[in-house]
């Protein structure tokens, strides 16, 4: 297409309609420009919110940093979002009389604001140096930074009656193992012990003294099912032998009971303090590994490692069974009530870790853990 130098309908008839023409393209040209900061604002907000990892601290100082860069003078303008009494700041704040703020609102109480300072005087606009747009920004940033809030705090109420849930579970079963073992097994005890003193006095042969012989096995059968239980609610020797020697135990006992081959390698351990719940909580751990290895993965061969590599103590889990989609797995344990996984997850926060689960059908399980490790004062020294 040809377009002529007479056209009336592309270019402006005169020099002056020609500047009204240039000076509007460049303010929408602006308007564009600062509207895209707004929405890299609030995509940047929403990008940082999905790392639960990172703690509410370090993501409120990376948003007030966003919110800084998003102002019509992002050289000179710094944010701070305030919650009660603690502030998280953009790196150059400084509260200046040039303050532009929006409350945060949680559960319809002020509990804080965000606010955008510049730190020198700029031209007044539509609300002294800022923008009517900018304080349509604040106001959703404002409420945004209020729905993660809420969120967190949610979260960790969440975490903190799961984690007390862990606790009293665990409470419970050292309980019911102690009576167990210390009660009800020695009761057992000492009556068949009578029972097979009876049995001694009764005639040689006679039809009573088989019956005594019959129900005191039975009861020794009893006896061995409740010390059994006992083992499983409490492992003992967990404090007199340490975690590594009763994991050993363990596995040697689960590869005797179900078939399956279990290899256990430590390394890295020497010198390492446990106290009994960073204790109790890794042997849960394994423990509820190898119930799904048996209940779920038909395998033949259990590895597992446990690796002291300071800070951290690293445990992983390695089964050659069927595997599994664990994205649907793990999405759906609540649902189906797989209470296995949600309970591994919530022992790893419990000890502050991590946990990754790794799998494919025909591929095996692997499971990663990684929790904080504490040395003794004696290896440091």
């Amino acid at each position: 297409m040809t377009i002529h130098p007479d056209s009336t309908d592309s270019f402006p008839a005169s020099s002056e309609e020609w500047r009204m023409f240039v000076a509007q393209s460049r303010k929408t040209q602006h308007d564009l420009l600062e509207r895209i900061k707004e929405l890299n604002c609030l995509y940047g907000i929403s990008r940082l919110a999905q790392n639960r990892e990172q703690p509410l601290g370090e993501l409120l100082t990376g948003i007030a940093d966003l919110i800084r860069a998003s102002w019509q003078y992002p050289d000179i303008a710094c944010a701070s979002i305030r919650l009660g009494d603690t502030r998280h700041n953009s790196g150059n704040f400084v509260r200046t009389r040039w303050c532009q703020s929006s409350p945060v609102i949680i559960e319809a109480e002020e509990c804080g604001a965000v606010e955008v300072c510049y730190l020198e005087e700029r031209p007044d606009s539509d609300e002294g140096p800022f923008l009517r747009e900018e304080r349509s920004l604040i106001d959703a940033v404002a409420d945004q930074v209020g729905r993660i809030v809420a969120q967190r705090r949610a979260e960790e109420q969440m975490r903190a009656l799961s984690q007390e849930l862990i606790m009293a579970q665990e409470n419970e079963r050292q309980r019911i193992a102690r009576e167990l073992h210390d009660h009800l097994a020695q009761d057992l005890s000492l009556a068949r012990a009578d029972l097979e003193r009876i049995g001694c006095s009764l005639p040689e042969g006679g039809p009573w003294r088989a019956q005594t012989g019959v129900i005191a096995e039975r009861i020794g059968t009893a006896i061995r099912s409740i010390r059994d239980l006992a083992y499983g609610l409490l492992p003992p020797g967990l404090t007199e032998l340490g975690l590594v020697e009763t994991v050993l135990a363990h596995c040697e006992d689960f590869s005797l009971r179900h078939g399956i081959a279990v290899d256990v390698f430590a390394d890295g351990l020497g010198g390492v303090a446990f106290d009994f719940d960073t204790q109790i909580n890794i042997y849960r751990l394994i423990q509820e590994a190898l119930n799904n290895v048996r209940k779920h993965a038909k395998a033949s061969h259990v590895t597992i490692r446990l690796l002291g590599s300071y800070p951290n103590l690293l445990v992983r889990i390695e089964d050659d069974g069927c595997g599994a989609d664990m994205d649907r797995c793990l999405s759906q344990a609540g649902r189906t009530k797989r209470m296995g996984l949600w309970s591994m997850r919530e022992r790893v926060k419990l000890l502050g870790g991590k946990i990754s689960f790794r799998s494919k059908p025909g591929q095996g399980l692997h499971i990663r853990i990684e929790t904080p490790l504490n040395r003794s004062s004696n290896e440091h020294a």
